[in-house]
């Protein structure tokens, strides 16, 4: 049996704030159609944002600034994707994600402090030496900073769970930066990738895991930022059977899976890759992406953590050729 998601690495619990999409401005090619050639461009609209230093976000939280935060800290990976969009870097970070060559790359990357402690216990005078005018924390894992932090800086917790979440959070640290033009670019090159996507999904049966042994969790759309784009661009049939629930290598099997997506989480020094593991396993020889050799290792910082338009976007392009 596999095992339940693990709230620490993913991150969830939200309610999802649907930004209203328009058609008629802004352009945005889709992917290749499958002989190869352009598909045709889709056009889209995104409401204004509108720059405050105090706004209610996304999941229903207040947050309140004297003035636009110049020195921020990230401590989960949404937070570097947001601020990328931007055209910000963050003081210091909590992730990999930077060294990504969709983002910083690695060499722009290492100028970019590295908070100590761990994804789930960041040190706290680390993060204040840094003199942040803003730190930016997943909700269910770094909320118990929150009174180490209150009298010397502000903490801003978020919660996504779905893409629209990320949208809206996208949006807020827009409004609250200033960097209004940026945020509305983001969003419409967002939402036009997703739409022209959408307007040619696949019948192809997919399933994104996730994991560092066979011991191994199923992403959600109900559960999952990345996950929650599948349902309207492949065969996506897994839902969420509550924390304590799991799917048995014998379900995905008999869901006759086409693609698989397979995010290999490392916690410290790597031992090899989340399908290489599942190999000695007789039924994962036998489901028909693994026969087929439509097994594909994705990079986890993006995928699994990344979260934001920028990162969602690369999955984008990533999960539809793979599914053609």
């Amino acid at each position: 049996m596999l095992r339940s998601p693990s709230r620490c690495v993913r991150g969830w619990i939200a309610a999802v704030a649907l930004i209203p999409l328009l058609a008629n401005c802004g352009t945005s090619a889709g992917p290749a159609g499958a002989d190869g050639t352009p598909a045709p461009r889709t056009e889209v609209t995104v409401e204004p944002i509108e720059a405050t230093t105090r706004l209610t976000d996304t999941a229903g939280v207040d947050v309140s600034l004297e003035e636009r935060p110049e020195r921020i800290v990230c401590l989960f990976a949404l937070c570097d994707d947001i601020l990328t969009e931007l055209g910000i870097v963050p003081v210091a970070t909590n992730s990999a994600l930077l060294a990504h060559p969709g983002f910083l790359g690695e060499r722009k990357a290492k100028g970019v402090d590295v908070i100590p402690g761990g994804f789930i216990a960041p040190e706290v005078e680390a993060i204040l030496s840094h003199k942040p005018d803003l730190v930016i924390g997943l909700g269910d894992t770094h909320g118990k900073l929150a009174p180490a932090l209150k009298d010397a800086t502000t903490f801003w917790a978020m919660q996504p769970e779905s893409w629209q979440d990320s949208v809206g959070y996208l949006r807020d640290v827009a409004a609250l930066t200033g960097r209004t033009a940026e945020g509305e670019k983001a969003e419409r090159a967002f939402r036009a990738k997703l739409a022209a996507a959408e307007k040619s999904p696949s019948e192809k049966t997919a399933l994104v895991i996730y994991g560092s042994d066979e011991n191994f969790g199923v992403a959600t759309p109900d559960t999952d930022v990345t996950a929650s784009l599948f349902p309207k661009l492949a065969d996506y049939p897994w839902k969420s059977r509550g924390v304590e629930g799991s799917y048995s290598l014998e379900e995905i099997l008999a869901a006759d899976v086409d693609v698989l997506f397979v995010e290999t989480m490392s916690f410290g020094d790597t031992d090899g890759t989340l399908s290489e593991k599942l190999a000695d396993n007789p039924l994962w020889g036998r489901i028909p992406a693994v026969r087929e050799g439509r097994v594909h290792e994705v990079d986890s910082e993006v995928w699994a953590k990344g979260r934001g338009t920028r990162s969602l976007g690369i999955v984008l392009d990533e999960a539809t050729a793979a599914l053609r």
